[in-house]
């Protein structure tokens, strides 16, 4: 009898923690690189040895599943889908900074069963099956409790590909607007993937982003709902693959920052 979601989450754990290891094992160029084309020889050298691994490591668990970067077009309609990124905040790996994790998820009919998100430096994992509940280490994770946005720490971020999105890079900017008068401090603490798991235990009161960002979302958007926030578009209707923009927050938090990123939008188009 082939392993239920649930199941998965134990192998998929094994895999992102032998990516890990990896990673903390190579030797890093001391120096960030000083042009386009020496960051994304450096990328390949990383993230090619760390994304063989993990095939090597799944590739016998789901034997039909496809990998995400070997399709043309989005997440197909029918079928299962592995979705890796075996550096989620690769820029901040090579520039020396420590917000990046491992990041893996299986798809299936484009909606996310288990998620894996694995942190080497600080030694912690968070992993969520659909219907299981969402964990941190082994115990549940706990969304923030505050109800005020004075209070609440957010985060937000971009996806690699916005310059293609130009009504995205003006949304963001719209939404940053709105949020910094109103919020006790808004942050980018990439990887994305990682920033909306600390929003599901707690670490964040909340996240947003503008843009289509199926790769990094689609996981860590499973460990949000299954943690209990509210996962929704920047329209406030359920988050799915291909949405132009997410917000995840506890229902209360979520409420006033959708209202503040909606008023602002209104006031922009009434000018």
């Amino acid at each position: 009898m082939p392993p239920t979601d649930s199941m998965l989450l134990g192998p998929m754990t094994e895999a992102v923690h032998a990516v890990g290891a990896l990673l903390r094992a190579l030797e890093l160029p001391p120096r960030p690189a000083r042009d386009r084309d020496e960051f994304l020889r450096r990328f390949s050298a990383v993230d090619e040895p760390a994304l063989a691994l993990l095939r090597e490591r799944l590739g016998a668990l789901r034997p039909g599943a496809v990998w995400a970067d070997e399709l043309d077009t989005r997440l197909p309609e029918q079928g299962e889908v592995w979705v890796a990124d075996a550096v989620d905040g690769a820029v901040q790996l090579l520039q020396g900074l420590p917000h990046w994790c491992v990041s893996l998820t299986l798809v299936r009919e484009r909606r996310a069963v288990a998620a894996v998100l694995h942190s080497p430096l600080l030694g912690e994992t968070c992993a969520a099956a659909l219907g299981g509940g969402a964990r941190r280490d082994g115990r549940p994770m706990r969304p923030s409790v505050k109800r005020t946005l004075d209070a609440a720490l957010l985060g937000t971020s971009q996806p690699p590909g916005i310059a293609r999105e130009p009504e995205a890079v003006r949304g963001a900017g719209r939404s940053l607007s709105a949020l910094l008068p109103k919020a006790g401090a808004v942050r980018n603490l990439g990887a994305t993937s990682w920033q909306v798991a600390d929003t599901a235990d707690g670490r964040l009161d909340g996240f947003w982003q503008y843009g289509s960002d199926d790769a990094n979302l689609i996981g860590p958007a499973l460990i949000a709902a299954e943690a209990g926030l509210a996962v929704t578009d920047l329209t406030g209707r359920p988050w799915r693959a291909g949405a132009d923009g997410f917000l995840a927050a506890p229902r209360a938090l979520h409420a006033l920052m959708l209202a503040a990123i909606v008023d602002r939008a209104c006031d922009t188009l009434h000018v």
